[in-house]
């Protein structure tokens, strides 16, 4: 039985799949569950004279993602809280497979859980990093891949 899980979440359906699977493996009443979603910052470059109103447009755009993102968060613990787990709820910025990474390792967890869709192209999904780095080549723990069943047609 695990003992620690990290739960990455970011309110898509997919996220919404690796919800439902920590649910299913019925953790016991002293697992420490805990959600994490990670907010990326938008890329940008800050050139000559732009670069306040780059830094202010980055900033607002941040802030209004981060309480999106926050709001996610609260309804994917209430969720699994009905399930009848204890949840520790944790919000990040930055590149997400780093991050669940950083939080896997800190917390000693014994294992992550993702979401994942059949339907996006394998660039496009959020677990996977910016330079082409898997997270399962990342995690130093068990890495549960939780998908939905397959679309028929």
């Amino acid at each position: 039985m695990y003992r620690k899980i990290l739960v990455a979440y970011n309110g898509t359906a997919e996220s919404r799949v690796a919800l439902e699977e920590c649910l299913r493996l019925s953790p016991s009443a002293e697992a420490e569950v805990h959600l994490l979603v990670v907010v990326s910052p938008p890329p940008y470059l800050l050139v000559g004279e732009f670069a306040a109103a780059a830094v202010l447009s980055v900033e607002e755009g941040l802030s209004a993602e981060k309480e999106k993102m926050q709001k996610e968060l609260e309804a994917g613990a209430q969720r699994l809280i009905e399930g009848g787990l204890q949840v520790t709820s944790h919000l990040e910025i930055g590149e997400p497979v780093s991050v669940i990474e950083e939080v896997a390792h800190d917390l000693q967890v014994e294992l992550v859980i993702v979401g994942h869709s059949r339907q996006k192209p394998l660039a496009l999904r959020w677990w996977r990093g910016s330079t082409d780095t898997l997270l399962v080549e990342k995690l130093r723990c068990s890495l549960l891949v939780a998908s939905g069943p397959q679309a028929n047609g």
